[in-house]
């Protein structure tokens, strides 16, 4: 009894959560999603040069061919922030639309996402990481209490995320530095994507919808 009164309290803390930030989460769950392709273009931008003779090396495609690419996957990336950011250009679900599917699509891809943050390693809190991300991602998936999974894999993930993929701690130009704000934006994605996921719901495929008509 006192364990469904924990789980009781934790889902209203969740359900007064969604009501205190519903108009607003939304859009920073997007900007979460995103924030990696806009800091990828971002970083194009200021790394121009460094960007196109990279290419160029590495292909061996000339100067206006690299620069033509770099070009191309900035533009590419930051219009296409924009647009999620500003959903234009957003489909319309009507009601014979298969948005319930889409919603479990979500789920799964979001599954696919997590999984490239899992580090195989034989520390333990490499270990403890793991097993508590994956067991709150595999409700996430399923669609089992779903917004407190999603919502307690939020701070889950942002607490270790901020200490442990502090690039703005180390000097830019060691190479440490790339690799943890990969790792700091890579994460940010995920987060921004379990966001949506208790912004709007797993949608109608989930053990949640389905304990209604239990």
């Amino acid at each position: 009894m006192g364990q469904n009164d924990l789980m009781g309290t934790a889902e209203d803390f969740a359900d007064q959560f969604l009501r205190v930030t519903k108009q607003y989460l939304p859009h920073v769950a997007r900007l979460c999603l995103i924030s990696t392709f806009l800091e990828d273009g971002i970083r194009m931008w200021f790394q121009w040069s460094e960007q196109r003779d990279y290419i160029d090396t590495t292909w061996n495609c000339g100067y206006l061919l690299a620069s033509s690419f770099v070009f191309l996957n900035l533009l590419g990336q930051l219009t296409g922030c924009v647009l999620v950011l500003s959903r234009n250009f957003v489909p319309t679900m009507r009601e014979s639309s298969p948005k319930q599917y889409m919603q479990l699509g979500g789920r799964v891809l979001l599954v696919l996402m997590f999984m490239t943050l899992l580090h195989f390693d034989a520390s333990f809190f490499s270990i403890v990481q793991n097993i508590v991300g994956t067991a709150l991602m595999i409700l996430v998936a399923i669609g089992f209490k779903t917004k407190l999974a999603a919502l307690t894999l939020v701070v889950w993930l942002f607490a270790i995320n901020v200490y442990f993929n502090a690039f703005w701690t180390i000097p830019v130009y060691k190479p440490m530095h790339d690799f943890l704000k990969y790792d700091f934006f890579q994460t940010m994605s995920v987060i921004g994507g379990l966001l949506l996921v208790v912004a709007l719901g797993p949608g109608g495929v989930s053990m949640d919808e389905k304990k209604k008509e239990w």
